[in-house]
């Protein structure tokens, strides 16, 4: 079970205490009528019904939630329901580059594959967009699950709209993120051939969806000083690579430990059966089992960064 509270856990605490405070002011500002229980002060009866109404309303908005995620579990195959992610921080965590990832630059956009937190969250990414698999987008809607999308715009051109309609796919929105224009090593590349793959992504990205993102993957998870300040000059702010990757039928795993730990970032692939064995509800079915079995929830990376 997750440690820490959830926010659902928080607000219904807070609405409880709200409750039950209410209740306390109304007895000690109430009069005391002889033979009876004390009266309420004006105003003070609607109050009292308007926080219990307000309590068992926010009461059956969790219940419904708690058995949609349950049905949507069962729906799509997953051992046991996705664990909720506890509220986002106030403040987001400063992100610095991974030890051993660095270049001699100054001020460059950190490199890392963890987001510094105690929270037991972790964070899912999708790289490229080759396969477009409808299924997907509906088996995330049902199940709540945020994730981030790192797109190349030779595999994306073909259909815009199904990116479209991923972005406004749940209620908060899921971010597209930049991963060049045609997925190219490099450091190979000269200075202004890196800044064509990845400001030319800017570029596609704030044309076709209307925002330019803050957040950059390089191909294959190589760069070069040159990588980080072309992505610099054109808008990024951070480049999250990750600590292990999600397939149909097992994980690959960065750390020794070949284990989760808070603030992981989890890559996978925009595939199908034509590339791994099984499709992309199958890899997300995968990938929940093992992240709900370990106790974690997956929380918005753009939450944290």
């Amino acid at each position: 079970m997750v440690k820490g509270v959830h926010r659902s856990s928080r607000a219904l605490g807070a609405a409880l205490a709200f409750a039950a405070l209410a209740a306390a002011t109304a007895c000690s500002a109430g009069t005391e009528p002889a033979g009876g229980p004390p009266a309420p002060a004006a105003g003070q009866h609607a109050q009292g019904q308007g926080a219990a109404g307000a309590l068992n309303a926010y009461v059956e908005k969790v219940r419904a939630q708690r058995a949609a995620r349950v049905l949507a579990a069962k729906k799509w195959g997953l051992a046991r329901p996705p664990l909720e992610a506890p509220a986002p921080p106030a403040v987001k965590p400063k992100i610095t580059t991974r030890k051993g990832f660095e270049t001699d630059g100054e001020g460059l956009p950190p490199v890392f594959t963890t987001v510094p937190t105690k929270q037991k969250v972790v964070f899912l990414t999708i790289d490229d967009g080759a396969e477009k698999d409808p299924a997907l987008l509906r088996m995330m809607n049902d199940l709540r699950i945020p994730y981030s999308a790192f797109l190349s715009d030779y595999v994306v051109k073909d259909d815009y709209a199904y990116f479209a309609r991923m972005q406004k796919s749940q209620p908060g929105g899921i971010a597209l993120n930049n991963h060049t224009l045609n997925h190219r090593y490099l450091p190979g590349l000269s200075y202004s051939e890196q800044k064509r793959e990845i400001c030319g992504m800017q570029d596609v990205i704030e044309k076709r969806f209307g925002k330019r993102p803050p957040l950059f993957r390089p191909p294959y998870g190589n760069y070069n000083e040159d990588t980080l300040r072309a992505a610099k000059s054109c808008g990024v702010k951070a480049v999250p690579l990750w600590a292990s990757e999600a397939f149909p039928d097992h994980m690959e795993w960065r750390e020794w430990d070949r284990d989760l730990h808070p603030g992981d970032i989890v890559l996978t692939h925009f595939r199908g059966k034509e590339d791994w064995k099984g499709t992309m509800p199958d890899m997300i079915r995968r990938v929940m089992d093992v992240i709900t079995a370990k106790g974690y929830a997956v929380a918005k990376l753009e939450d944290y960064v």
